[in-house]
């Protein structure tokens, strides 16, 4: 597996050179057999992803919910093989650039599915902050409520939540016969998430949510009697099956909870750990390469801390430093609305740098909502949500309002910078509105969008941001954190490590909230490897921008740079890389004439 892999990556790289290539001449045949594959394979996706089709406008689905069982997944692995036997008739090298790049970033995607089946994550679709309820208790946000038909569809999805219910569970019962389980300390709490969605009264359900307000196009007899239908299928078939599902919970998987943190304690943890490695950096490093890389930037980050320790004019150790920061209630907000201001304060802000950074910026705007307190306990500190590719919906950066003596005001800028603009919204709303295969408009790979959003954090010394020795601390805290995963992951699923072992490493060396860092490190328990793909896209960025700042000296362009950066969504590694080199030389030449 690990050699078909690393072929790959090489053959990825091999067809990104035809991107900027004058001699790579368009096969009309090639292309339309390809063209074809291309839509064959997103009709795919948008069948086994139901609600998904929904947010893009594709209606065709709207009555429908995703099967969550074994057997589908077993299905969709069958269907990955049949599109990479399918992609082997077509000659890559007959392809137009463009499509050299679709093949090979289609390949990659179609081989880490089966790759992924191969291993026993298949079974853990519940993790410490997510599970198959809350695909359910999400969508009265997620779906579109503006006709009729959308509430025809709403009901009808309700009447089939007891199924999708049913179908998860069996296909968790069957990891716990295969010994793939979350760890107990981990889910501590879990169970809250379900009983939240058990209220005594039915009018206090999340699932009446859309029949709060009413269109103006549906009369109120069509909305009541509608109203009264979903009333009947929530108390007489969804409840029923939420309890079923918090029965299963607490009564057959809690019991089974593991002891041991680390993947490597079930079976074939070893060799899943790695391919999650390959997965989230989208390079060939070993999980021991990426421990040291992570040390790395521990030292050399904690050594600017100090160095901002001491224009704070703050006489004590960095240990001291940080009891001070965490003890202090002055850097902390009093209320959720303060937090939700000063969040909507940054965000305005920063709205009005990105013209200095970006010649091209994204037309779907983005909201700020606090996240939602069901889930705000057990979650991080914020997160984002994508805009409805149909443009029903806005992007949201959601704010957690909870625990607040743990979520200080000064690593706000760096929080909003990541999820809002330049992070999280602008470089996912601007995918979407690429002229790209769908697959890699609202697809693409975590080690960029999450490396671009780390980089984003990082862009707020060039835009009037961080200018007290507070919020640059807290800017720097945010870097250590991601520094530190790298460290963490690797050190729980690969080198044995505790869990009080990964929070003590945190502590003593993120400046994170002491419960900012226990959910971390559930976190990272919980979704091994994922955390790896921040700092690994963030250097190569870096890397790059550095590179061309070199190559260029003032006749570097940053919005031309981002810009080019940004153009072909969310790509592996090695592709951005060949890419912003042929970009490089490009603008070389140039400057030469």
């Amino acid at each position: 597996m690990k050699r078909r892999q690393c072929k790959l990556w090489a053959w990825a790289v091999l067809l990104s050179s035809a991107i900027l290539s004058p001699t790579v001449l368009a096969a009309p045949d090639a292309d339309t057999a390809f063209e074809a594959l291309l839509e064959k394979h997103w009709n795919a996706q948008l069948a086994q992803n139901p609600t998904f089709a929904t947010s893009l406008g594709a209606r065709q689905y709207d009555h429908l919910l995703s099967d969550p069982s074994l057997e589908a997944y077993d299905r969709e692995v069958a269907q990955a093989k049949d599109f990479t036997q399918a992609l082997a008739t077509i000659d890559a090298t007959q392809l137009s650039a463009a499509h050299q790049v679709n093949y090979a970033l289609l390949k990659l995607n179609l081989e880490t599915s089966i790759e992924a089946s191969e291993h026993g994550g298949k079974y853990m679709i519940i993790t410490n902050r997510g599970g198959p309820h809350m695909n359910l208790t999400q969508l009265p946000a997620r779906l579109p409520f503006f006709t009729k038909a959308d509430y025809q569809s709403y009901v009808t999805r309700l009447g089939a939540m007891p199924e999708y219910l049913q179908r998860a569970t069996e296909r968790v019962r069957a990891g716990l016969d295969a010994g793939w389980v979350q760890p107990c300390v981990t889910m501590k709490g879990y169970e809250k998430s379900i009983s939240a969605h058990l209220p005594e009264h039915l009018e206090d359900s999340v699932f009446l949510d859309p029949f709060d307000s009413q269109p103006s196009i549906m009369s109120d007899s069509e909305f009541k009697q509608l109203r009264e239908q979903a009333a009947q299928t929530i108390e007489n078939a969804v409840l029923p099956a939420m309890q079923r599902y918090a029965t299963f919970y607490s009564e057959e998987y809690a019991p089974k909870c593991r002891n041991e943190v680390g993947t490597d304690s079930m079976p074939g943890g070893k060799a899943y750990y790695a391919h999650r490695v390959k997965r989230f950096t989208t390079t060939d490093r070993s999980a021991d390469e990426v421990h040291q890389i992570g040390l790395a930037e521990v030292a050399r980050i904690k050594a600017e801390m100090m160095d901002v320790i001491r224009e704070a004019e703050f006489e004590g150790s960095f240990d001291e430093w940080l009891v001070y920061l965490r003890d202090n209630p002055d850097f902390y907000p009093k209320t959720a609305e303060e937090r939700m201001q000063v969040a909507a304060a940054i965000s305005k802000k920063m709205d009005g740098e990105l013209p200095k950074l970006f010649g091209k910026l994204p037309r779907m705007p983005y909201g700020l909502k606090e996240i939602p307190l069901d889930i705000a306990e057990k979650t991080t500190t914020a997160y984002y949500s994508r805009p409805a590719g149909d443009g029903s919906r806005a992007g949201f950066y959601y704010v957690n309002t909870t625990l607040l003596e743990t979520r200080p005001l000064y690593q706000l800028e760096a929080l909003t910078l990541h999820e809002a603009v330049p992070g999280h919204h602008l470089q996912i709303a601007l995918a979407q509105e690429l002229d790209l295969p769908e697959f890699r408009r609202y697809g693409g790979q975590t080690v960029f969008v999450e490396g671009w959003a780390l980089y984003a954090e990082r862009l707020g010394l060039e835009t009037g941001f961080y200018q007290t020795p507070y919020t640059n601390f807290g800017r720097l805290s945010y870097e250590m954190w991601r520094a530190c995963r790298l460290v963490v992951d690797t050190g729980l699923h690969s080198k044995g490590w505790s869990r009080q072992q990964a929070i003590d490493y945190m502590a003593a060396n993120s400046g994170l909230s002491m419960n900012n860092i226990t959910s971390e490190v559930d976190r990272y328990i919980s979704w091994p490897g994922q955390a790896l793909a921040y700092k690994t896209g963030e250097l190569k960025i870096r890397e790059l921008r550095a590179r061309a700042e070199q190559a260029l000296g003032n006749q570097f362009d940053i919005r031309a740079f981002h810009d080019k950066l940004l153009e072909n969504g969310a790509i592996p590694l090695s592709l951005l890389e060949t890419i912003m080199t042929e970009w490089i030389a490009a603008q070389q030449d140039a400057v030469k004439s």
